[in-house]
């Protein structure tokens, strides 16, 4: 269960390059790790961190991202951290209230994820230290500002979350678009949910036949099987949990048809009566 090894990283015309300015705990910088690699990325970088790569609670957060610690790159400033990046977005939940901003522009992060899905650069990700964030300074060396769509009573979110809500936004945008047509995003769980025509004309006929043998008026047999057809639709069912019920209720309506003494179970079914021993 633990990482898949034998798969690339997802496809993007970007490079992301996460930079945690100052970090202090090593056990966030584990989970920050972990976070990257969940998401398909890998490229770390530490400007002045006062905990270290090697830091064993950082490796026992980290699990199977321990990688990214070993391949993480060490900077004492800034500048150097970004000095290879075209793009250079920071990260705060401090905002600024009001018409009037000074310092203080952002977006969200699914606008951010849009802006970068083309972009064939070096891209930085900023995030500042715990309890402060990056400093005013800090923030004017960045192109833009991306902050969390959190609550205004409590907008500061922990760094490690941080990582994983703004990570997981730009995978997600990768998912979307791009699996089942990438090597590292097979496609597992579908994104389209549906039957076919032909799957969608045999389940309303099995419901139908079902139908027949309720007791009461046509009313309520055409109620059933309108009520219970659209409640199966609306469920998004897949194709082969359709004909797992199809098969069901084929069999249902043929023991319906066998204890009615029905000649159709003989000539129009294909299931077989299994009658219990006695």
């Amino acid at each position: 269960m633990g990482e898949r090894s034998d798969l690339p990283l997802p496809h993007a015309t970007y490079r992301l390059h996460v930079v945690l300015v100052g970090t202090q705990h090593p056990g966030n910088l584990g989970a920050v790790c972990r976070s990257l690699l969940n998401h398909g990325f890998d490229s770390l970088r530490l400007v002045n961190p006062e905990c270290h790569p090697d830091d064993l609670e950082a490796r026992n957060r980290a699990k199977h991202a321990g990688r990214v610690l070993d391949t993480c790159g060490m900077f004492n400033t800034f500048e150097e951290a970004i000095a290879d990046c075209s793009l250079v977005v920071g990260t705060s939940g401090k905002r600024e209230i009001g018409d009037k901003t000074q310092k203080r522009h952002f977006m969200y992060p699914w606008e951010f994820t849009e802006r970068v899905s083309n972009i064939d650069q070096n891209v930085a990700l900023v995030f500042g230290e715990e309890g402060k964030g990056l400093s005013t300074e800090d923030l004017l060396r960045c192109d833009y500002l991306v902050t969390l769509p959190t609550w205004e009573g409590y907008p500061i979110t922990n760094l490690s979350h941080a990582v994983h809500t703004l990570t997981y936004e730009l995978h997600r945008y990768r998912v979307l678009e791009n699996q089942g047509h990438d090597e590292a995003l097979p496609d597992i769980v579908p994104l389209q949910r549906g039957i076919s025509p032909a799957q969608r004309n045999v389940l309303r006929k099995a419901i139908e036949d079902i139908a027949r043998y309720l007791p009461g008026g046509d009313e309520r047999r055409i109620s059933f099987t309108h009520s219970l057809t659209r409640a199966l639709q609306r469920s998004g069912m897949e194709p082969d949990e359709t004909n797992r019920l199809i098969g069901g209720f084929v069999d249902a309506s043929t023991a319906l048809e066998f204890v009615s003494q029905l000649p159709e179970w003989k000539s129009s079914r294909r299931r077989r009566v299994v009658l219990e021993e006695e």
